[in-house]
């Protein structure tokens, strides 16, 4: 089964139009089997605010109180989650909504004291991903995992979406964002190494939220998947055959 596994961020969420649905189905009709990985974070914050409960972060993760994660799990399951649906429905893409603290994704603290209730994914149960698309239906996972002894865990979405592209040996895996990829004076960068990337980084040429989107990326490619690409959910990211966004590669020249 060929697998693309696409994580979307909670701040493009409401920002997809046409072309990305329609890059979706182009890739189906390549062969690709779907799959979405989703955040939440901008519907999470509005959230805490109307409960005034302040959002807190530790080195780029949500600190998770019992009360916080009521929060996160309500937001998540039960509005962005079912937002991402009926979008993929109302494209012609029937997708089917899966919480992954549904025996799904199990996972482990990683720091209690610190983080409260936030995890690490330990397992993927792929088969059960592999069956809803081998229906023809497109999984849509929520970032949320259980512990051995039941409790659900807060997993941050990257390293979700990175978790469960390994589980499935998805052969790509896209991080949707606002712009066409990683840019240079406004010009598209369409391949790049690990190596270029952290160059470009340290030059300042990648700042600001593209930081962490590339870093991601980078990391996920560590884990043995093909090709990790940074795409636009605004634009086509896939046509007539071709990929558009930034590509990360072990050599510059190859895997396109």
């Amino acid at each position: 089964m060929k697998v693309l596994l696409i994580k979307l961020g909670g701040s493009i969420v409401h920002e997809l139009e046409e072309p990305f649905f329609a890059s979706i189905k182009y890739l189906q009709d390549e062969g690709f089997h779907v799959a979405f990985v989703h955040g939440g974070g901008p519907d999470i914050d509005e959230m805490l605010h109307k409960l005034q409960i302040e959002p807190s972060f530790h080195n780029g993760l949500r600190k998770t109180t019992k009360d916080v994660l009521s929060v996160v799990e309500l937001v998540l399951s039960g509005k962005t989650n079912r937002h991402i649906v009926s979008l993929l429905k109302n494209h012609g893409l029937p997708a089917i909504g899966l919480h992954g603290n549904d025996a799904i994704l199990e996972g482990d603290y990683i720091d209690q004291d610190t983080l409260g209730e936030v995890g690490e994914i330990t397992s993927v149960n792929s088969e059960l991903i592999q069956q809803v698309m081998s229906l023809g239906f497109i999984p849509v996972l929520t970032p949320l995992a259980v512990s051995k002894t039941g409790q659900t865990l807060n997993i941050n979405a990257d390293m979700a979406a990175g978790a469960v592209a390994k589980a499935l040996n998805a052969e790509s895996c896209v991080f949707v964002t606002d712009v066409k990829g990683v840019l240079n004076n406004g010009v598209l960068l369409e391949q790049m190494t690990a190596e270029a990337a952290e160059q470009l980084i340290e030059a300042n040429v990648i700042y600001g939220g593209m930081i962490p989107k590339v870093k991601t990326a980078l990391k996920t490619m560590e884990t043995g998947i093909k090709h990790v690409r940074i795409v636009s959910g605004k634009d086509h990211f896939f046509k007539n055959g071709r990929w558009v966004g930034t590509s990360f590669l072990e050599k510059v020249g190859i895997g396109l």
